[in-house]
């Protein structure tokens, strides 16, 4: 069973023994970006450490999963970084010891960061309890196909209001999806061997996008303009493929509000 934290940025994947935290995109160090353009912000990575560690506290799970992008610089490490990740980490495994984190795009030499027991999957994800878990970037693994739902985080979708005035106002949301399982199959599965193709029998029905964990680094606006047309480097490969229905996905505030479907949304 998926259960949504409201009102965080995070979900829990319960079973009879088992319970499973997940979160995604906490982009550690985004402070320096403001800094180099001479805008000082002291660094927040306290604030999410005690954000988690209340909802690890309140929910006791036995894993915790992080859906990339742990840190916010691309393929190097800032000094920030270098100060940051382990301590949070560090200060995190005294709380729970089982700690996976799915590597995202912005996750290159991550490892040198993170304290001994820190396990790093394979960024094509991975599956739990029958749910497929990856960051979004690329191609999850055609392993995952088999999974009933799959959750994904890299987009940060959030939904923008605006007043008659003309003042807007950004507020994260989750967005859940139908997939089209033989499609999406047909897509993955054409990039694998082709014995992985002849055991793979696609479920996966659903899409699950988490909004990012850190919510000062801000997202896509998904009424402003379809997600699927932007970028690949912004969207990832899965919502390119025309196997996700973008257009009729349900669009739910952190709090549990259904705000309908994002076509209903476009300006």
């Amino acid at each position: 069973m998926i259960v949504l934290l409201q009102p965080h940025p995070a979900l829990l994947i319960k079973a009879k023994e088992t319970r499973t935290m997940v979160i995604a995109d906490l982009h550690i160090g985004w402070e320096v970006t403001l800094t180099n353009q001479g805008v000082h912000v002291p660094s927040q990575t306290p604030r999410l450490l005690k954000r988690l560690l209340n909802l690890i506290n309140k929910h006791k799970p036995d894993t915790l999963i992080i859906l990339g992008d742990i840190k916010h610089t691309v393929a190097t490490a800032q000094l920030e970084e270098w100060r940051d990740i382990p301590s949070f980490f560090e200060k995190l495994k005294k709380k729970i010891n089982d700690i996976r984190i799915v590597p995202g795009n912005h996750d290159g030499n991550l490892e040198p960061l993170l304290p001994l027991g820190i396990e790093i999957t394979p960024p094509t994800g991975i599956t739990i309890q029958k749910v497929g878990l990856f960051h979004g970037h690329t191609w999850p693994s055609p392993e995952l196909l088999q999974s009933r739902v799959l959750i994904m985080g890299h987009v940060h979708p959030v939904i923008a209001f605006r007043d008659p005035l003309g003042f807007k106002i950004i507020k994260q949301v989750w967005l859940k999806t139908d997939i089209n399982p033989k499609l999406l199959a047909r897509r993955i599965l054409k990039r694998s061997q082709p014995k992985t193709r002849e055991n793979i029998k696609p479920k996966a029905k659903k899409l699950v996008i988490m909004p990012s964990f850190n919510d000062f680094v801000g997202g896509r606006p998904i009424n402003e303009k379809p997600l699927e047309k932007k970028s690949e480097r912004v969207v990832g490969p899965i919502l390119r493929s025309r196997s996700i229905d973008m257009e009729n996905a349900e669009v739910y505030m952190l709090d549990g509000t259904f705000l309908g479907k994002i076509s209903e949304w476009r300006s």
